[in-house]
């Protein structure tokens, strides 16, 4: 009750103040009369402070998101409704939702009455610019009596997340060979590939069973290879994500490092939809799996985790092979690379080998900065170079420069005629030869 006394409006201390002038008077004036007024005048506030204290404890709150996961400018509608659980009706309601800086403004709604037992629901839309995890609430709602003479406030702190994702841009179908064929009715397909005895070897790993050991194709390939005991008869694609701090330039929603993560997500959710079983695998040892089956709610693993990756400051792309090759070898991957150091376009190199379809987009993230000419002719050397390697390895390198669309250069990753005349090219500009 003493909240609820501190509780009151102006309106309501204004009679607090005539009451006491009014009984103040009474007893000096004699006039019965007039201290009935004042006890009439001081009962209506107090009575207006206890009715909004119990309702304010009669109130029920729920949040709903629709949807839960945004992409990078989109919108989502939340909702809120309230349920009076109290025989008595309220007063207006001021609701006010915490929402963080990226999200906009917080908002204000009023509700001018709510019937006992009963509810009511209101809405509003919230944008964001900026990928992320974000948290909706808590709720605070201002409750206030019918005359206005008392205003409590009640906080309800369920919070919910929003996450927005990166920006997914369509992607056109594109047809993308070495990947093993799709399940079910692929089964004969991939028989017809490796054989009903199902044959297919790779190269040997420590911690191998030496039992496992195929001495035929050893004697052909002249290393140890070893047989596959499972053959997948899926769609298996990797995307490989640079998240290295020097690998990137540029800050804010432009940065480099902000289209590489957009272009990962679209790739992934591109694939997914054409039935690849997905991964998504860093530098830094993430390594995630969207699962199998066409549904898009497998996705929302990788796209969770896009909406929330940092640049690495220990981000190391020489163990990235043994990231990428922990768990299952061949099939299609997918890289969106940064600049690279010699050593670093070697390692990424490796992960060419037999069985195995490799698509680069490398970034030229020093085009996100205005560089003085000599720094800018030293950052293409490295650039170029960087391709080179990958080229010579057996990739498709797709270049990046500064506002290009991804859209627009994914059609590229279908095909090596563009790798063979970059080949060239680079090879002319960094050996200094004449083709």
């Amino acid at each position: 009750m003493r909240s609820a006394l501190r509780g009151l409006t102006t309106r309501g201390r204004c009679f607090l103040a005539a009451a006491v002038a009014a009984a103040l008077s009474a007893l000096l004036l004699g006039e019965s009369d007039l201290l009935r007024v004042a006890v009439l005048l001081a009962a209506v506030p107090v009575l207006s402070a206890a009715a909004v204290a119990r309702t304010r404890y009669q109130l029920r709150c729920s949040r709903v998101l629709q949807p839960q996961r945004v992409s990078v400018g989109g919108t989502a509608r939340v909702v809120l409704r309230l349920v009076n659980t109290s025989r008595l009706p309220t007063g207006t309601l001021l609701l006010e939702d915490r929402l963080p800086y990226a999200l906009g403004s917080r908002p204000r709604l009023v509700l001018e009455r709510l019937a006992g037992h009963k509810a009511s629901s209101v809405a509003y839309t919230v944008r964001a610019d900026v990928r992320g995890k974000y948290e909706v609430g808590p709720l605070v709602v201002r409750l206030t009596d019918p005359f206005g003479l008392c205003e409590l406030t009640r906080a309800f702190p369920n919070v919910d997340t929003l996450r927005v994702a990166p920006r997914v841009v369509p992607l056109s179908p594109v047809r993308l060979t070495g990947e093993y064929t799709g399940a079910g009715e692929s089964h004969a397909r991939s028989v017809a590939v490796h054989g009903e005895d199902d044959a297919a070897t790779r190269e040997y790993r420590y911690g191998d069973d030496l039992r496992r050991v195929h001495w035929r194709s050893t004697a052909k390939a002249g290393e140890l290879m070893v047989r596959r005991e499972e053959q997948p008869w899926e769609s298996r694609a990797t995307v490989l994500l640079d998240t290295r701090v020097r690998a990137h330039r540029g800050e804010g929603p432009t940065a480099s490092f902000e289209w590489a993560v957009s272009a990962a997500a679209s790739t992934a959710v591109h694939l997914r939809h054409c039935g690849y079983r997905m991964r998504l695998v860093t530098e830094t040892g993430t390594d995630l799996d969207s699962g199998t089956g066409e549904s898009g709610g497998s996705i929302g693993l990788l796209l969770d985790h896009l909406a929330e990756v940092k640049l690495s400051q220990r981000g190391d792309l020489t163990q990235v092979v043994h990231h990428v090759r922990a768990r299952e070898d061949g099939g299609l991957v997918v890289a969106v690379l940064g600049m690279m150091r010699p050593e670093e376009a070697e390692a990424v190199a490796a992960l060419r080998t037999s069985g195995t379809t490799c698509v680069g987009f490398l970034l030229d993230a020093a085009g996100w900065l205005r560089l003085p000419a000599e720094q800018r002719a030293a950052q293409d050397k490295a650039y170029q170079t960087s391709a080179l390697t990958l080229l010579r390895a057996g990739w498709r390198v797709i270049e990046v420069p500064h506002g290009s669309s991804f859209a627009t250069l994914w059609p590229q990753a279908g095909h090596g005629s563009r790798g063979v005349a970059v080949r060239a090219s680079l090879a002319d500009t960094v050996t200094g030869t004449v083709r």
